[in-house]
């Protein structure tokens, strides 16, 4: 059984998380978030992997973060399992992929998920990066470039081997371009990096069988975060369904080596009301 691992499988699902209540947004409870949206884009990947017949290994800062969303896709027949990942601490990252590769076998396919709201939960009037804590870089650098650098890494020898293997990354719009809808977006330039980590890896992995993709999600992904977001709710069309990018993902993890995609831009189709920018 194809072993996926999901890294940042649970970073914005919450209902009652850092990242989906906070001073911009509004309360939501789980009932007001229909299921195929409940737990964002990393419960969509997890779902759809799942169903194709994939040992999925979603990690997560708390184990029990991710337990219902393990539940649920046990409940649906998937084999899955969590595996608690801290991307601030290297040991972390290297104790978590020794469990994974002991329990399930080397990973065939790497998604690298995580998210982060660096800023979002300080007033409007503290989002100037010179206000910012030096503490929210490091986390944006953690999240953005070290950790993909570093989960890289650990699956990296095994698929080079074997000979095969897919790594996609979940990038946003900042990596490609600045864009100021609102201050507070400085600290996302970071993911610029993880798109040149995409690009080099292609140079360097592509002959030995391995399948590297930056995925830009350009626009607003449909997550019980998001809905709490300003202007969302006025704007359910403006905002991308979880399960068509996951859908995406899954293409790209099955494209034939004669013809590869090693960047993907989806992109929101246009709506006049306009909906903050999330990664």
């Amino acid at each position: 059984m194809p072993v996926v691992v999901i890294v940042g499988a649970t970073s914005k699902w919450r209902a009652d998380g850092p990242n989906t209540v906070f001073v911009h947004g509004r309360s939501l409870t789980a009932a007001d978030v229909p299921d195929d949206v409940r737990w964002g884009l990393g419960g969509a990947l997890a779902r759809t992997f799942a169903q194709e017949g994939c040992f999925v290994v979603l990690t997560t800062r708390t184990a029990a973060n991710a337990a219902p969303l393990v539940g649920s896709l046990q409940q649906d027949g998937g084999h899955c399992a969590a595996v608690e990942l801290d991307l601030g601490d290297p040991d972390s990252i290297r104790r978590a992929f020794a469990r994974i590769r002991d329990a399930a076998g080397d990973p065939e396919v790497l998604v690298y998920n995580p998210g982060y709201m660096a800023g979002r939960e300080l007033p409007p009037e503290q989002e100037l990066l010179e206000l910012f804590p030096p503490e929210l870089f490091e986390t944006a650098l953690d999240i953005a470039c070290r950790g993909p650098f570093l989960v890289a890494r650990e699956v990296l020898p095994a698929m080079r081997r074997r000979g095969r293997g897919t790594i996609l990354f979940s990038n946003n719009q900042y990596s490609l371009r600045g864009r100021r809808r609102r201050t507070g977006e400085s600290l996302y330039y970071p993911r610029t990096m993880m798109r040149a980590l995409a690009q080099a890896l292609t140079d360097e992995y592509t002959e030995h069988g391995v399948h590297v993709v930056n995925v830009v999600v350009d626009g607003v992904i449909d997550s019980p975060g998001t809905r709490a977001m300003p202007g969302a709710a006025g704007a359910p069309q403006a905002l991308i369904s979880p399960r068509s990018i996951a859908d995406a993902f899954l293409y790209l993890h099955r494209q034939d080596p004669s013809c590869w995609t090693h960047e993907l831009q989806l992109t929101a189709r246009p709506h006049h009301q306009e909906v903050p920018s999330c990664p």
